[in-house]
């Protein structure tokens, strides 16, 4: 009995699962790790290509770069057989990888027979190569109308050779999977639709920035998926990054988003739609993407834009520790000796306060050999102090901590994977910093950091793009709490205090 064109569609995906799992047992994980490859599971595949948008008929012309065993080729494949046999599919697959390229050729010609049985016309090319040292040395190719990618992912050094053909091209990549989003994105036709599974580490932080610019000013954002759980999305490679799924149409309209998040592939997402501007607020000049997926997540972040004070506003800055502890070795003293100052890491912060020396098998003695080690010091006072990378299993991304200086006296030394807010390089008040901490410390300044932030790491620009109640909130509300920090419950009810505090000062 002949088959449905739904029947060969599954047939389909389904033998390009299988391949994906055969090029995974033939690709040990150093292989795949060293190029940065996670190949596309048969359900966030079908994910990706139900979300393109496809024509009824006529050509339609599709990029996978980075194809691997071509399981997004299949995905694609399988709708316009379902959904659009009078069109005609023209996918290129792209990939560097000469070892898979068996299983992808196979998956292509898969496709195009499945396709003849169907009645459906699709043909493809198969181009065996770097996809950036491609696009790099030829012409600008912006002929494609669908451009649909699982990019390697792998950081790229300063003096990587991908980073400087990206350079060339006008673009700076702290990733290689940047590169591609912005090659993918300068390959399509205005109005044509980028689609990606990436880390979520692209939407805020420092690393991204000039890429975010780049990507924000010639397309914009149609829909973005979070899945919640880190393992989930590929669960059989053992990664642990937040991913997300987005939608982006180049030279689009700049409307609303469709917002989504699930925890796996089989779960019903949640999902709103919110104003552009939520997203991506007009005047942040980070360009940090927003995912105000939650149903309070837009009142949180409303609760945080009318605080009406920044750092300046509240006498503070915040920067990075400035202690290097392997590059200042012959400084380290294992334990506090007459006339060494102070040295403070992330495990000497515990409940709300710096305790020092504390056991966390860190040299915590730091001495001055000779005058540029001195520059390293800060001046005796109150410092709040945030980690730059919380423990996953940690409550709270901002976990924050006061340095008492009345505990120690003398000038501290604060080690490099630290965050030390500071009045100008000097201390701050007492009561400045012990209201600065309850706010850092408050559910509402960890929900809205999750709103832009998928990872552990707490950039000291993340910190300034915070909003505060005003220096005299914190001052006065600073004086009645002590530096330890009591219940998460009283700590919120002391911060909605502050808030209300807030709104009445303005």
């Amino acid at each position: 009995m002949d088959q449905t064109a739904d029947e060969i569609a599954d047939s389909l995906t389904e033998r390009a699962e299988i391949r994906r799992l055969e090029a995974l047992r033939a690709h040990p994980a150093e292989h795949r790790e060293r190029l940065g490859q996670f190949f596309t599971p048969k359900l966030a595949a079908q994910f990706m290509a139900g979300l393109v948008r496809l024509r009824r008929e006529g050509r339609i012309r599709v990029l996978d770069p980075g194809a691997g065993s071509g399981a997004l080729a299949a995905a694609i494949a399988a709708r316009v057989m379902r959904e659009c046999p009078a069109a005609t599919l023209e996918i290129v697959a792209v990939e560097l990888d000469a070892g898979i390229e068996r299983f992808l050729k196979e998956t292509l010609e898969d496709i195009t027979a499945s396709a003849r049985q169907a009645g459906v016309r699709i043909d493809y090319q198969l181009v065996t190569g770097d996809f950036i040292e491609l696009y790099a040395n030829g012409e600008e190719s912006r002929e494609f109308d669908v451009v649909i990618m699982n990019p390697p992912y792998r950081k790229l050094g300063v003096t990587s050779a991908y980073r400087k053909s990206l350079l060339k091209l006008g673009v700076d990549c702290a990733n290689l999977y940047a590169g591609f989003l912005a090659l993918g994105t300068m390959s399509l036709t205005d109005g044509g639709q980028l689609v990606a599974i990436t880390p979520r580490s692209f939407t805020n932080g420092p690393y991204f920035n000039q890429f975010r610019r780049f990507l924000l000013d010639r397309v914009s954002l149609d829909l973005i998926h979070v899945f919640e759980s880190r393992s989930t999305v590929f669960s059989d490679t053992g990664v642990l990054q937040e991913n997300i799924v987005f939608s982006a149409t180049r030279g689009g309209d700049r409307g609303e988003v469709l917002l989504s998040s699930s925890r796996g592939h089989t779960d019903e997402p949640v999902q709103r739609t919110v104003d552009y501007s939520e997203v991506l607020e007009p005047s942040d000049e980070n360009g940090f993407i927003r995912l105000l997926v939650a149903d309070n997540d837009t009142a949180v972040a409303e609760t945080m834009a009318h605080m009406p004070a920044v750092l300046a506003d509240i006498g503070a800055g915040v920067s990075t520790g400035r202690v290097v502890d392997f590059r200042s070795r012959e400084c380290l003293q294992p334990s506090p000796l007459l006339g060494s100052h102070a040295l403070i890491y992330p495990g000497n912060l515990r409940g709300g306060v710096v305790e020092w020396p504390r056991a966390i098998r860190k040299d915590q003695g730091f001495s001055v050999r000779e005058p540029k080690d001195a520059s390293l010091l800060m001046p005796e006072g109150y410092y709040v102090v945030v980690k730059r990378f919380s423990a996953k299993e940690e409550r709270r991304r901002v976990v924050a901590s006061v340095w008492d200086p009345t505990v120690h006296p003398g000038a501290i030394a604060f080690e490099n994977h630290l965050n030390v807010f500071h009045a100008k390089g000097a201390g701050l008040t007492r009561d400045q910093a012990v209201g600065l901490s309850y706010w850092l410390n408050s559910s509402l300044v960890d929900k809205f950091f999750r709103t832009f932030s998928g990872h552990t790491q707490v950039n000291a620009t993340d910190l300034r793009s915070l909003r505060f109640p005003p220096l005299s909130v914190l001052t006065t509300h600073g004086k009645e709490l002590t530096a330890a920090l009591p219940s998460q419950t009283e700590i919120d009810s002391a911060v909605a205090s502050m808030i209300t505090s807030s709104k009445a000062a303005v």
